[in-house]
């Protein structure tokens, strides 16, 4: 008897016992039941209806009210945030939106029942506090990616306009406050804090949307990159400081009484830098790989959060600020930083933050601006913000030197407000420093400042638009080289894509450019790690270009669009052939928690579509990810997709002939034996050369200028030893397609394969 008999046999009859045991046990207890006096309640029609009111129970119970609210929140939240994404809008523009969506004005309004049993009013308490642990981690993000040493490079020039920035919005602020104090402050609520919220308000800066624009639009390494992040940096710690200040106003009552909480501030501060800093620095010099950092170690730091958001709220400058302090003085190795902030970035900005952008929706209650008047203050209030923070960074970049066109292309930036702009409100709202009309009056202008940025600097780059550069001159000029785009997704991938680019380009020299290039999603790397992690991606390639001695150009692309941004480097560069290779599929994860973003492998909502439509096939089970099925489809030259088997050189290649588009392939082959000295063997499987005598010609004239370098044979099956045998097979996308089909048994043996689309 085998071992699985063994363990069929032994699970039965243990299933079999235990159940006649339990059987017994129940039945025995009936008789314990009549002494203690249980009854049954009689009727059959109890049973179903006993099921429907406990399911009713567990729907309104607290945790399951809470659990909807968040599959709700976060599903919203993505969809929104794909499509402001794909009109050119910051992801957080979309997120917001859909916090004022699901929140009175819309929802609220419209659906007041499926409103209230969603969002309870008892239930709301559970989504703040939960929406705070989601700040906190947050600004704790926000601390750790800000990097101080930018300061140091452009300290003069960034110092000026970053308070210029502040200064002038802030002043005009107070003018405005001024203007609308009497209306609109709230009982009780005196003039200074009233004003002082409201002229913190025009002066927030969004530092992280600000470096995501950046990073997309292509100039975080250029001088203009390099001076708005360190504006924004000087800004946020600035404006970070002054809230603080401010809110030590606001609770203490007074100026002269909030001096006392602004002094215990400095000396928390102090101890944090002095004391605090120089702790944390050695446990990191110790700890800083994924191998040493323990739980114990993660929890240090995390207690240390805790503690300092807990000791600035209780001194009275906020939580949030504490978070903020505990991530500036995280150890300045940039490895260690990465690593905290990939462990705490998912949860936070996917799974919490969306709650704090429902919950300020629920606050924003668009409908209370009813009158003409209303609409007009609030216009009154998005044009000071736009003039003081767009003009006056504007006028104070101009000031120290900068071209008109740079100059307002920072005004531009430091305008943005997004998410700071909304924890500012939030903790004026919370203060009852602003009334619900101003509150959504405020957020409406955080909207607006934000989703104007884009448009923005289209604007003043269409204003400022000159002739070809030079870059593209010298492009226009080598168009007559033979150019391979190698789009590669991890380093070891891109190097095997060289070494296959290589064979076609080997002998060619100055005829010809290899150009790599790795376009990433915004949401996954940090600004201030932008140089390590492209000279991290992009050195294996360079090894392996030393090697063997391949001149290669590297681009690296921050985008919110990969497919699409890739494909345009594609056709602008007019390139003859793009190489990719492949990952697994995403479909090996689970679906639902790829669409929510829980998993690292998220689905793109473009794809979705396509499968809804019946463009993609739901089931497809190619080797062909999403990405790659997408690349293919959009770009208008030729793609080559690789499938590696440890490729290292083309020495003996197969092309198995099926019809035309195999037959078009013979121009590779030449390319193969003109620069790899590659030996061409062509699989003539259907006999298709018998009846399109010009193919044979074609071969017979390679086969003049390069004697001995390819063959034709006619078989019909190929065997494991002749694959073997092979380095690289060359063949169409439309016959890799039927191999696929019919399940042909090549499939498993076939050596490195390139399957060109054009």
């Amino acid at each position: 008897m085998n071992k699985s008999t063994r363990n069929a046999i032994f699970y039965i009859v243990t299933i079999l016992l235990c159940s006649v045991m339990m059987y017994f046990i129940v039945m025995k207890a009936e008789e314990l039941e009549t002494a203690k006096h249980v009854m049954h309640v009689a009727g059959e029609n109890n049973y179903f209806k006993d099921f429907l009111n406990s399911i009713v129970h567990n729907i309104s119970h607290p945790l399951a009210i809470l659990l909807a609210q968040i599959v709700t929140i976060i599903f919203t939240a993505r969809v929104f945030g794909w499509i402001f994404n794909k009109i050119g809008q910051p992801t957080v523009i979309g997120e917001i939106i859909a916090g004022i969506f699901l929140g009175p004005s819309f929802i609220g309004m419209y659906f007041p029942e499926f409103f209230n049993d969603l969002f309870p009013k008892e239930s709301l308490g559970n989504l703040e506090f939960i929406s705070q642990i989601g700040l906190i981690l947050f600004m704790y993000v926000i601390g750790m990616e800000l990097d101080l040493k930018v300061l140091k490079k452009n300290a003069q020039d960034a110092i000026v306009i970053s308070h210029a920035s502040i200064i002038i919005p802030f002043t005009l602020g107070l003018a405005l406050a001024g203007l609308i104090y009497m209306e609109f402050a709230p009982e009780g609520i005196n003039f200074l804090s009233f004003a002082l919220f409201i002229g913190i308000s025009m002066s927030i800066t969004a530092f992280p949307v600000l470096a995501r624009i950046v990073q997309e639009r292509g100039i975080s390494k250029t001088r203009l990159g390099s001076i708005v992040i360190t504006c924004a940096a000087a800004d946020d710690i600035t404006a970070w400081c002054l809230l603080a200040a401010v809110i030590a106003i606001v609770k203490a009552g007074s100026f002269i009484s909030s001096i006392y909480v602004i002094l215990l501030a400095l000396v928390y501060v102090i101890a944090m830098i002095r004391f605090v800093r120089p702790f944390l620095k050695r446990i990191a010099d110790v700890h800083s790989t994924k191998a040493t950092l323990t739980k114990p170690i993660i929890g240090i730091f995390f207690l240390v959060l805790i503690i300092s958001s807990y000791l600035s709220e209780i001194i009275g400058i906020h939580a949030l600020f504490g978070a903020f302090l505990a991530g500036t003085i995280m150890p300045e190795n940039l490895k260690f930083r990465n690593l905290f902030i990939e462990k705490i970035e998912d949860v936070s900005l996917v799974l919490l933050l969306p709650l704090f952008f429902v919950f300020t929706g629920l606050r924003t209650q668009i409908g209370l601006l009813d009158s003409p008047h209303l609409w007009k203050t609030a216009g009154l209030i998005i044009l000071v913000a736009v003039v003081g923070k767009f003009v006056g960074s504007a006028i104070a970049a101009r000031f120290v030197g900068q071209k008109w066109k740079d100059s307002l292309t920072i005004g531009a930036l430091m305008n943005t407000r997004g998410l700071m702009e909304l924890v500012v409100l939030n903790i004026g709202y919370d203060l009852g420093v602003l009334t619900p009309e101003v509150f959504a009056m405020m957020v409406i202008m955080a909207l607006v400042t934000t989703f104007m940025t884009g448009p923005a600097l289209d604007i003043i780059n269409w204003i400022f638009r000159k002739q070809k550069t030079e870059d593209e001159l010298v492009e226009i000029s080598n168009s007559q080289k033979y150019k391979i785009l190698i789009d590669f997704q991890t380093p070891e991938k891109g190097a095997e894509l060289l070494r296959i680019a290589n064979s076609f380009v080997k002998n060619q020299d100055d005829n010809s450019l290899v150009t790599a290039i790795h376009v990433m999603k915004s949401i996954e790397v940090q600004h201030f790690n932008l140089e390590e992690k492209e000279k991290e991606i992009f050195e294996p390639i360079i090894e392996v270009s030393e090697e063997l001695n391949q001149d290669v150009t590297t681009m690296f692309k921050i985008s919110t669009d990969i497919v699409h941004d890739t494909v345009d480097v594609a056709q602008k560069g007019d390139y003859d052939l793009m190489l990719m290779g492949v990952r697994n599929s995403i479909y090996s994860g689970s679906l639902l928690g790829n669409i929510l973003g829980f998993t690292t492998k998220i689905i793109d909502p473009d794809i979705l579509i396509e499968q809804v439509t019946g463009r993609e096939n739901m089931f497809d089970h190619s080797v062909f990810n999403e990405r790659t099925k997408q690349l293919l489809n959009k770009s208008n030259i030729p793609v080559g997709v690789v499938l590696d088997k440890n490729f290292t050189k083309a020495e003996k290649v197969f092309l198995p002939l099926f019809g035309n588009k195999d037959a078009d392939l013979l121009k590779y082959a030449q390319r193969l034996i003109s620069n790899s000295e590659a030996q061409i063997i062509i699989v003539d499987v259907n006999g298709y050369t018998k009846s399109h005598s010009e193919v044979k010609e074609i071969i017979r004239s390679i086969e003049n200028i390069a004697p001995n370098h390819i063959s034709l044979s006619y078989k019909q099956s190929l065997d494991e030893d002749f694959l073997n045998q092979m380095d690289l097979m060359l063949i169409s996308m439309e016959s890799w397609k039927n191999l696929v089909d019919s399940k042909s048994i090549w499939i498993a043996n076939v050596p490195t394969t390139l399957i060109i689309s054009e």
